[in-house]
């Protein structure tokens, strides 16, 4: 086995992960996967970066990660929407909506860094930790790192303090066969101490391709229904025109 790398402890009032213009990713980039629930097919996910929208004056980027399907006796419509500073990644607006069977919720997280507060659905204050990232924002934020097997990350960057520490490991590098083809990977295992998707009892383990798109290519975890498989189907690259779609929502919901 290869030797462990040194830890890599990110200090938690860093700012982001350096130069935008080297980031792997743009608006309109879209990665589509088929899930599967165990060996059985159940629908589809989307990993997409969908625009430039401005928040309480902040430039930001949308991302939307979306999950329709499920087995037939246990429907899956999950929808999680993050807007991140377009420059640093940090979060600044965090929406989940949840259908998982008889399961429902609806939740908008406003996260105000300089305030160090965040409030949900417009009633709820917490405090929250320097330079705060959410779940989509983090995956975004990895995209950027250097990877290396053996590598270990930690960061109390998640925006709810009860989440951290964020902790990611590099676990191994394989090739892996995917309806969108072949591709050389890292293999990542995050925790993140929240029942989501990256949840400590999820067991979740990420697949980022090794070449500079630091695609998602394949995700493992358990939720709540059982094991969810997500494997690549489709990916477009974004890019130009770079004005694709900018959109205000700095007065939009749990202002």
């Amino acid at each position: 086995a290869p030797a462990r790398a040194a830890s890599a402890i990110q200090p938690a009032d860093s700012a982001g992960p350096g130069d935008a213009d080297g980031w792997p990713f743009a608006v309109g980039e879209k990665m589509v996967f088929e899930g599967k629930f165990g060996f059985i097919p159940v629908g589809r996910a989307e990993v997409v970066l969908e625009a430039r929208d401005t928040v309480r004056g902040h430039e930001t980027y949308r991302v939307r990660f979306s999950v329709n399907g499920g087995p037939s006796w246990f429907g899956v419509h999950d929808n999680y929407t993050s807007w991140f500073d377009d420059k640093t990644l940090i979060s600044l607006r965090y929406h989940q909506n949840i259908h998982e069977g008889r399961y429902h919720r609806n939740s908008v997280f406003e996260i105000l860094p300089e305030h160090g507060i965040y409030i949900k659905d417009g009633k709820d204050t917490s405090v929250t930790v320097p330079a705060p990232l959410d779940d989509e924002s983090f995956i975004y934020f990895i995209r950027t790192l250097p990877l290396a097997v053996g590598q270990h990350y930690e960061w109390n960057r998640y925006f709810q303090v009860k989440g951290n520490p964020v902790i990611v490991d590099v676990v191994r590098r394989e090739t892996v066969q995917v309806p969108a083809g072949k591709f050389d990977c890292f293999v990542l295992r995050p925790t993140i101490r929240t029942s989501g998707i990256f949840g400590e009892g999820g067991h979740a383990e990420v697949w980022i391709s090794a070449d500079d798109r630091r695609i998602i290519v394949q995700m493992k975890s358990g939720l709540s229904f059982g094991s969810l498989n997500l494997y690549l189907r489709r990916y477009t690259p974004g890019g130009p025109p770079a004005d694709r779609t900018h959109a205000d929502t700095t007065d939009t919901a749990g202002r």
